[in-house]
């Protein structure tokens, strides 16, 4: 059964009580229990993370990549500046599906650059809570249920 990882970066972990009409009112533990159910579905699993710290998620990607068959990241605050993040999923040579709750090009103009996109199989953006499910769906597809 294929694993995949589910990273969310800094503060998502306050999902739910953030604002409602960007992020919805779904909660972190929400948000995974829904990813993991639809992997279930699919045949395969998920290893959720989340973390405030860039040097945590990295140290998440090296642990946990090496029996994975991709990666579905939700830098956060990171996604403009990770550069270790990015180097860290490069070096697994996962696919890597960048996920957004909001639709960050409508957003801020310091919101819409990302280091991973230009790198990942593709970008979901505002979609909310489905995107994840979207991503993973994705990456079951295009691995075949398949581990590297």
């Amino acid at each position: 059964m294929p694993t995949y990882l589910v990273i969310n970066g800094p503060n998502l972990n306050r999902l739910g009580k953030r604002d409602a009409g960007l992020y919805g009112s779904i909660t972190l533990p929400e948000l995974e229990s829904a990813v993991s159910a639809r992997a279930r579905e699919l045949n395969a699993s998920v290893i959720c993370f989340q973390s405030n710290h860039e040097g945590a998620i990295v140290d998440f990607i090296q642990e946990k990549s090496g029996g994975a068959a991709g990666v579905i990241i939700n830098g956060g605050a990171l996604t403009q500046v990770g550069y270790s993040i990015l180097d860290a999923l490069l070096d697994t040579r996962l696919p890597v599906v960048e996920v957004h709750l909001s639709n960050i090009h409508g957003r801020e103009e310091f919101r819409r650059h990302s280091v991973i996109a230009p790198f990942a199989k593709g970008q979901i953006a505002g979609l909310g809570w489905r995107g994840y499910i979207y991503a993973l769906e994705y990456l079951v597809a295009e691995s075949g249920g398949k581990a590297k």
